[in-house]
């Protein structure tokens, strides 16, 4: 195959737009690791062969030349807690660098299996995880070009005879060379529906996690228990996943310090009345329906902000730096979760 195709012919650099019957219908999300950033996925390829040398393997000059420490102090950096998911992502790392200095002296063995299910609440981290994992999958050589492309059920069942297999090959042509991330996998299989569609996506996915295993990773996310079910209604597919990741809830010590990241990042800070208000907030957002963790704490903060803004736009005073960076305690207590006789129930 010509350099710089993928392997169904398909130009690596993004110039083929696809099928032209399907890919406009394309609603998920594609992310590309950005040139030249440091923490990007877009690094020379490691020459393994120079890390073995008179019968010795050198693993730190592949961790090193690959920066996949990079990454992993990234994984570090970006998410708290969840010990261990980071544990696992070292082990699938060791994994890797361990079995490209296998191939590098000449002991066979099968590429490893790297399709993976990542299960847990929404907004624990799942997504992020998957990206950093095609960084370093990328970064070894084991994924050509790092990117991820995230969908759900809309993006690959189609809505008559005919259309979903076409639709899901042509979702699964974008991944090709990166991760096809899942969403909600188990939504594909609706059995109390005899007309549905999802199946035949099922199929085409089974067909390639091993026709192209080679060239892609595919990620399902969702709740435990939903996976669970879904792979036992489809064993073809849970015999093609070879890790299992659980993404522990968070408590209120951990949402309030992903809270205090997420303010730092922005270039705000809380006041000290601000700190335990948010704090209370989380205590109480926590019991409320539709928590999502890490997401709503996001969209929290933002909230804040904007309360924050139209009380200084509204104080007719000159602001000073301090002002304009600071987020009070009235910010955070005006949310409607503090009001007395909420019934309605709280978004994200």
């Amino acid at each position: 195959m010509p350099r710089g195709l993928d392997t169904t012919g398909r130009p690596l650099d993004g110039s083929d737009k696809g099928s032209p019957s399907f890919s406009d219908d394309f609603g998920g999300q594609v992310v590309r690791p950005a040139k030249g950033a440091t923490s990007g996925s877009a690094v020379d390829s490691v020459d393994f062969a120079g890390a073995v040398a008179d019968g010795q393997a050198d693993i730190e000059a592949v961790v090193r030349d690959s920066r996949v420490d990079e990454v992993l102090e990234q994984i570090d950096r970006e998410l708290v807690a969840l010990e261990p998911v980071k544990q696992r992502i070292r082990e699938v790392a060791a994994l890797l660098v361990i079995d490209r200095l296998r191939a590098e002296m000449g002991l066979g063995s099968e590429r490893p299996t790297l399709h993976m299910s990542l299960t847990g609440s929404p907004g624990t981290g799942k997504t992020t995880v998957a990206f950093r994992m095609a960084d370093i999958l990328h970064r070894l050589g084991y994924l050509e070009r790092g990117h991820l492309v995230s969908v759900t059920r809309d993006d690959l069942v189609g809505q008559y005879v005919g259309h979903t297999a076409p639709k899901t090959k042509d979702v699964v042509k974008r991944a090709l060379g990166g991760i096809l991330f899942i969403d909600e996998a188990y939504y594909l299989h609706r059995p109390e529906n005899e007309r549905d569609y999802g199946q035949e996506a099922i199929e085409v996915l089974l067909q390639v996690m091993e026709s192209e295993r080679q060239n892609l990773v595919v990620v399902m996310a969702g709740y435990e228990d939903r996976m669970e079910e879904f792979f036992q209604a489809n064993p073809g597919m849970g015999s093609r996943v070879a890790h299992h990741i659980a993404f522990p809830d968070y408590n209120v010590d951990e949402l309030l310090q992903i809270a205090q990241l997420m303010v730092g990042k922005q270039g705000y800070e809380l006041s000290d009345d601000g700190e335990r208000a948010l704090r209370d907030y989380i205590e109480l957002r926590l019991e409320q329906p539709r928590f999502a963790h890490g997401r709503s704490i996001r969209n929290a903060i933002e909230r804040a902000r904007m309360r924050q803004a139209t009380r200084l736009f509204e104080s007719g005073h000159k602001l000073s730096r301090k002002d304009l960076i600071t987020l009070e305690a009235d910010d955070i207590l005006q949310s409607s979760v503090f009001a007395e006789n909420e019934t309605a129930p709280c978004g994200p």
